[in-house]
């Protein structure tokens, strides 16, 4: 497949990584010479310096034999008139565009990307992709990373193991066997910095990162096996009433267990208008650095403080003094991975990759038709693939331990009908099954062959 993604920051430098990765076509169009030439030389993609929105820059793209664009440069009115002029000079049939501006949202004006007015087919809108991770952190307030599958059937719990916790040094087969009745499964490890699939004879150690899936309804039970207490939020303050914070908060305003939230805003005309949309949440306009502020917000009393500035450092350091001054959990947003290494030894228990969840997003958009969900983990490590199984698939109809999976591919979960199930080596895999992967980065080009809905299937 062709395809154009234009702005080479962050989220299209990991696009272009993964597509060039599968054997796409893939070419970069930035008009940053530098960004450009970094893209080429590191990434199997061709490269062209210029204004996405341009006619003759994407001309020189490859546009008039495109299958795709994705518009992710730092301007929203950039990406629209790049996917306007895609469809109206060159006639590409798919176009992303990511949009900022929660104007352009505002559910009256969804008429705008009608295909005879901005002819975009897909938007993504970080911040509303952000709050909702916001929210996922907060359901699972024990884990660092948590995602939804299966219609919110089950759910990816990233875990960091304790030295209390109690199955260390436990091979995971015998885990099965010490808790038969429990729905979830072990499908990823972090050790000293490198992801893997686990076999059922590998043991868990203090200070590993796993990744299980769990049932809904097992989920506080499995937190418990691995040393994590389960306690309901109810007090959370939210740092930062931008766009990513009001939306958190309007989300839990809308909640029927009614958590309260505080709002710490420093810029005064941002405070207002958060305190102007919002009902019940309160509003204090100030430093969220300030210790005097935090006490006003009776941080020492909160279940948790979620830091989601527009500066990863402040996020950092607010999080830190937070919970030196009592908060029981720590949540920053942080757009950089380079200091992810730092949330451990601060003591801040999740953060949120803004461009991680935008990947995914973008990412489940692209796997279009039987692929109903893709979450990227960590930076672009892994992926959890969501999809449904045709009959043409070479697994259906056969059971899971005969299916000849790659070593970095392990299933989470697996949907039959309306009956969630928990894989085995005796599951049969059936036609409309859908079923969950955790596939390590190499290994997702002959998972989607093993599917039979790689992008070009479509």
């Amino acid at each position: 497949m062709k395809v154009i993604i234009c702005g080479a920051g962050q989220v299209g430098w990991q696009i272009a990584r993964h597509l060039a990765g599968e054997r796409n076509d893939v070419t970069v169009v930035d008009s940053n010479p530098e960004l450009v030439r970094r893209a080429s030389d590191l990434l199997d993609v061709q490269g062209v310096v210029g204004f996405a929105s341009h006619p003759d820059v994407l001309e020189r793209a490859g546009a008039r034999d495109c299958d795709l664009i994705i518009a992710a440069t730092h301007s929203d009115e950039v990406n629209m008139v790049t996917c306007q002029v895609a469809q109206s000079v060159f006639g590409v049939t798919r176009k992303i565009a990511r949009i900022r501006a929660q104007t352009y949202l505002a559910p009256q004006y969804a008429d705008l990307y009608r295909r005879d007015h901005l002819p975009i087919d897909v938007v993504i809108s970080p911040e509303r992709e952000v709050a909702e991770a916001a929210l996922q952190r907060l359901s699972a307030p024990a884990t660092f990373d948590t995602e939804s599958f299966l219609g919110g059937k089950v759910q990816l719990l990233g875990i960091a193991l304790d030295a209390d916790c109690p199955v260390l040094n436990t091979p995971l087969r015998q885990l099965t066997d010490l808790f038969s009745t429990l729905r979830a499964i072990v499908v990823g490890v972090r050790r000293e910095g490198r992801l893997f699939a686990p076999e059922p004879g590998d043991q868990l150690f203090a200070e590993d990162q796993v990744y299980v899936f769990a049932i809904n309804e097992d989920v506080n039970r499995t937190l418990e096996i691995f040393g994590k207490a389960t306690k309901k939020q109810e007090r959370i303050v939210i740092i930062g009433g931008g766009n990513v914070g009001l939306g958190v908060a309007r989300a839990l305003e809308a909640r029927s267990d009614r958590m309260r939230a505080k709002i710490i805003e420093k810029n005064r005309a941002v405070a207002e208008r958060a305190a102007d949309a919002l009902e019940r949440t309160i509003v204090l306009n100030g430093d969220g650095m300030s210790i005097e502020l935090l006490e006003e917000a009776n941080i020492e009393r909160a279940d948790a403080v979620l830091a989601v500035t527009d500066d990863d450092k402040t996020n950092i350091l607010v999080a830190v003094r937070a919970k030196q001054a009592g908060c029981r959990m720590a949540i920053s947003l942080v757009n950089d991975p380079t200091l992810v290494p730092l949330m451990a030894p601060l003591d801040i228990d999740a953060y949120i990759n803004p461009r991680a969840t935008t990947v995914s997003s973008i990412l489940r958009h692209i796997r279009h038709g039987k692929v109903r969900g893709v979450y990227s983990i960590g930076d672009a490590e892994a992926e959890v693939i969501e999809a449904v199984v045709l009959s043409t698939s070479p697994i259906a109809g056969r059971l899971l331990r005969d299916i000849e999976f790659p070593e970095g591919v392990l299933m989470g979960a697996l949907l039959k009908g309306e009956r969630v199930v928990k894989p085995a080596g005796d599951t049969k895999i059936d036609d409309g099954d859908v079923i969950v992967l955790f596939a390590l980065a190499a290994d997702v080009p002959e998972v989607e062959r093993l599917l039979q809905v790689s992008i070009d299937f479509f």
